[in-house]
Parts: C-alpha cells; structure tokens; sequence
C-alpha cells in the first residue's frame, strides 16, 4: 500500500534504523542522508519517510510530503555550504533514467561544476 513501508526497500530500512546510513538532517516527514557513491563534493539524497515509488507518485499522494522534500534539499545544500556557488536537484523516475531504488528520492549534488545538459 502506498505511504506503507515494504519489506524489501533499502531506503524504508534506512528510515527504519535497520540499514546505517550517515543522515545529515531529519524531520517528521524526511530523512537526508549522504549517498554511498557520491557523482558530486555533496551528494546527499533527501527521501520521505513514507513510501512512494518516485517522485511523481509522491505529489499525486502527499504533495505535502513532497513540499517537505523540497524544502530540505534547500535546507541541506545551505548546511553543506554550496547555496551560494550552486547546486543541482534530481530526481530520477524509471529504471531508464537511473532510478535504482524505488522509493521517491531527490539527489542534491553540489561542489563542483555541472554541466548541461547532464549525463
């Protein structure tokens, strides 16, 4: 069910404690935590609590939720000082463009130059 936790979903056992991950910020609603292979200096995923295959199902279920992702993306490049140089927000839906765990995430990449178009 959607918003439900699923068994197999890496980043509902990182929300859970069950999985370590270095978390950088955490509200109510989200979890941000530093990638594991960072593309960037920063590479910090930003994923709400609740579960929701990407980033599209999110705003259709909690578009509230998906506010509260927003936002701490903002947050999170701030702490990590590349606000003022730049930074880069993705989110990647469909296995065709990258997306590997299925569980609505946003990526802030920051700290060094990023080309357009990307990838």
């Amino acid at each position: 069910m959607a918003g439900e936790p699923q068994a197999d979903c890496l980043f509902c056992k990182i929300v859970a404690g069950e999985v370590p991950a270095t978390i950088v910020r955490e509200t109510e609603t989200t979890v941000a935590f530093r990638d594991i292979n960072p593309q960037a200096p920063t590479h910090v995923l930003v994923i709400p609590k609740a579960h929701h295959p990407d980033a599209a199902a999110l705003a259709l279920a909690e578009p509230r939720i998906l506010a509260d992702v927003l936002a701490e993306t903002g947050r999170v490049a701030a702490e990590e000082k590349v606000d003022g140089t730049g930074y880069r927000v993705v989110f990647n839906t469909g296995s065709g463009a990258g997306q590997t765990v299925f569980h609505a995430h946003a990526h802030v990449l920051g700290g060094r130059g990023l080309n357009w178009p990307p990838g």
